[in-house]
């Protein structure tokens, strides 16, 4: 049988080379954004969004591939990155869906390019405010780290490495610092927040806030822990399916010059 092969691709973005990977079918376009540049654990939702969409794994901040990065390891210099990504590369507006510190990045990058974006999925949204500082949010990190399978190590702590701690650190401070309930009331388009049943560091009380805020928001909580996209991208995949169906119809886009080759799968 003939596979449909994850393409690696490289998009030059204001003299920067911004590395994501491509696969999938359909009119739709989906974007995925990882938390903390930890691209290998968002694989299996990528490979459900393929079924039905055009879709990308956007590796920012490069933690995915030797230096040099093309942005700082930055939530606000990663949503410039991914808003100028989005005004280049997509043939028209996408479902744009981003995890833990990667859905503070979606989320900025919605609020400024709305016309890019016509449904935004926040997973694990981080930080409330009360873990803002490393000393309080210590205690729910560690009551979540329990709680994950630890088959997803291998899927994250390769490219926490290949980053750096200086460059981890330095974007979690960063995210530690933003302040998502202040953004989101600005985004018109549908607003899906979903978080774990058992993620302490995305609380069921700041999942339905934020969704409450949005004009056009709702909250889901699924099974698991913070990374449910890794156990569950099945899942996490028909949530993004849904929040595009509630967009309603998309609008016309120009054909890609890309061509998958077949439905099945296969991932590097």
């Amino acid at each position: 049988m003939s596979v449909l092969r994850v393409r690696e691709r490289w998009d030059e973005i204001g003299g920067r080379r911004v590395r994501s990977l491509e696969t999938g079918r359909g009119g739709e376009t989906v974007v995925l954004l990882p938390g903390l540049g930890a691209v290998g654990y968002m694989k299996d939702t990528l490979a459900g969004c393929a079924s039905w969409a055009r879709s990308f794994l956007l590796d920012v901040p490069g933690f995915g591939h030797r230096p040099p990065r093309p942005c700082p390891a930055e939530v606000p210099a990663a949503a410039d990155l991914v808003g100028e990504w989005l005004e280049t590369v997509p043939d028209g507006p996408v479902v744009l869906a981003g995890h833990s510190s990667g859905a503070q990045i979606a989320l900025r990058a919605a609020a400024a390019h709305p016309a890019r974006v016509r449904a935004l999925v926040l997973l694990g949204l981080t930080f409330p405010p009360r873990q803002r500082t490393l000393r309080r949010a210590a205690l729910p990190f560690l009551r979540t780290v329990v709680r994950e399978s630890p088959s997803v190590l291998p899927a994250t702590v390769p490219y926490f490495l290949r980053g750096g701690p200086a460059a981890v650190l330095r974007c979690i401070r960063t995210a530690q610092a933003d302040t998502p309930e202040y953004l989101i009331g600005k985004i018109a388009c549908p607003v899906l927040v979903v978080r774990g049943t058992r993620d302490g560091m995305c609380p069921r009380a700041w999942a339905d806030g934020l969704a409450i805020t949005a004009p056009l928001g709702r909250s889901v909580t699924v099974p698991g822990a913070h990374t449910f996209p890794f156990q569950n991208g099945g899942l996490t995949a028909a949530l993004i399916a849904e929040a595009a169906r509630t967009a309603g119809p998309h609008p016309p886009m120009r054909p890609s010059s890309w061509r998958p080759e077949s439905p099945a799968i296969v991932l590097p």
